[in-house]
């Protein structure tokens, strides 16, 4: 039996931030995006031999990569299951084959990631931040398409329009999902500490957000933790609904933590244990207000090392 393969009218790429997804109006009018380019604007990262589908339900029905993961199955309704069996395979208007997911299934496939968000693991983690920022976007455009098809603007509107509005919005959330800690920071304190670290989990005892605010907010620039407080106060169970960071300023603020946290990272590979560390601290970035530890011989230092903290994980 011949596959059969649909033909572009038109395609072009729908860029977001960084990312390029392409899609295409086929002949018959069906609108479709580029499956494997979908997939990357989730956060998915495999290619060659993960594309071909191989992963099956019970049933015998075939799911995209995206969609294949055991923890997604009871979130996915039938009709979507049904309609994504078979991708549709064309060509685009200069050649070359993709498979397509129909642009109408875009929702629905973001429905699932989102409403599978309580069940899922650590390394999922980043697929169900993307569909959220993902989906905000697309209702965000759609209402603007909306009213400029009720009023006529749409024949004004530039081509790009949409799609720099989708791209400004877009990148702007991602942003607040920028890493902006690096594991190393995080690492040395852990070891410095003498505590066992876990690289894949996100959650930290409450001491590690205390030692967090001391060595880096404090000592960022003057008022700075109190205003992020501010901003980003405590819910009623005592958890904040965003890191501190995602309140920096892009020009000003983030490239000033980065530099801190490099130089805190620098002083811990110098340091031998937390007093030698925390000695350096205090002495090369001190808290604006605190004057830089100055030693004046032997039983100064060993009245220094007196004060310093001794905070312990069962703390938080």
């Amino acid at each position: 039996m011949t596959e059969r393969i649909a033909k572009a009218a038109y395609d072009g790429i729908i860029k977001i931030g960084n990312l390029e997804i392409d899609c295409a109006v086929l002949e018959d009018g069906t609108r479709v995006v580029s499956e494997r380019a979908f997939s990357r604007a989730l956060g998915g990262k495999r290619g060659g031999a993960h594309w071909v589908r191989k992963r099956k339900l019970l049933d015998g029905a075939k799911l995209p990569v995206y969609l294949s993961a055991n923890n997604l199955k009871p979130f996915i309704p039938k009709e979507l299951e049904m309609a994504l069996a078979e991708p549709i395979l064309y060509v685009g208007t200069k050649g070359g084959r993709a498979n397509g997911v129909r642009a109408e299934l875009i929702p629905q496939i973001l429905d699932v990631w989102l409403n599978a968000r309580d069940v899922l693991i650590e390394s999922q983690r980043h697929f169900v931040i993307r569909a959220e920022i993902l989906m905000r976007g697309l209702a965000h455009v759609g209402i603007i398409a909306l009213v400029d098809e009720a009023t006529g603007y749409q024949y004004v509107r530039a081509r790009e329009a949409l799609e720099k509005i989708l791209e400004r919005f877009i990148a702007k959330e991602l942003f607040k999902w920028v890493k902006t800690f690096p594991d190393e920071f995080y690492e040395r304190l852990f070891g410095l500490k003498g505590w066992k670290f876990n690289p894949v989990s996100v959650k930290k005892p409450m001491v590690v957000g205390r030692l967090t605010n001391n060595l880096v907010y404090e000592r960022l620039a003057p008022g700075v933790l109190g205003e992020l407080r501010r901003l980003n106060p405590k819910t009623e169970k005592g958890t904040r609904l965003h890191r501190h960071h995602q309140w920096l300023t892009r020009d000003m603020g983030h490239p000033r933590l980065r530099e801190h946290l490099a130089s805190l990272i620098a002083l811990m590979r110098a340091s031998a244990n937390w007093n030698d560390f925390w000695r350096l601290v205090q002495r090369a970035l001190p808290k604006y207000g605190d004057l830089p530890l100055i030693e004046y011989g032997e039983q100064k230092t060993k009245e220094k090392q007196k004060e310093l903290p001794s905070l312990s994980i069962e703390e938080s």
